[in-house]
C-alpha cells in the first residue's frame, strides 16, 4: 500500500513549525528533509525516522519497523498529533544525521 498525498500532508502540516521542510516522492512513499538532511519517510501512511541516539532516547518506547521489505529498520512515530514534540524531535535529531552525499556532476556529452 502506498502512502497517500493527504497523510503527507498531514504530517507536513504538523511540522510546519519547522523551517526547511522539504520531501521527495519516491516509488508512492515519501522521503522527509529537514534542514537538508534525510530525516525518515512516510510509508505506508506511517511516518518513521531513522533510528539516531536522538530518537531512540526521546522516543524510548518506539517500536522499529521496517519500511519496505529489504530496508533498514527504523522507528516508528505514533505521536504524529503532537506539533511540538514532532518539532522536538527532528531538533534533537538534526546533529546526528548524515550530511547529504554531495551530488554527481552530469557527464557532458561530447559532440563527434
Amino acid at each position: 500500500m502506498a502512502s497517500t498525498k493527504e497523510y503527507l500532508n498531514y504530517i507536513l502540516g504538523q511540522l510546519s513549525e519547522l523551517e526547511e521542510i522539504t520531501h521527495y516522492a519516491m516509488m508512492g512513499e515519501f522521503i522527509i528533509y529537514y534542514r537538508g538532511k534525510i530525516v525518515g519517510g512516510i510509508y505506508k501512511n506511517q511516518l518513521l525516522v531513522k533510528p539516531v541516539s536522538a530518537a531512540k532516547e526521546f522516543m524510548p518506547d518506539a517500536p522499529f519497523t521496517l519500511p519496505y521489505e529489504g530496508a533498514k529498520e527504523m522507528l516508528l512515530v505514533e505521536n504524529v498529533d503532537d506539533k511540538q514534540f514532532l518539532a522536538q524531535l527532528f531538533e534533537k535529531m538534526y546533529p546526528e544525521l548524515p550530511a547529504p552525499k554531495p551530488k554527481k556532476p552530469k557527464k557532458k556529452k561530447t559532440q563527434a
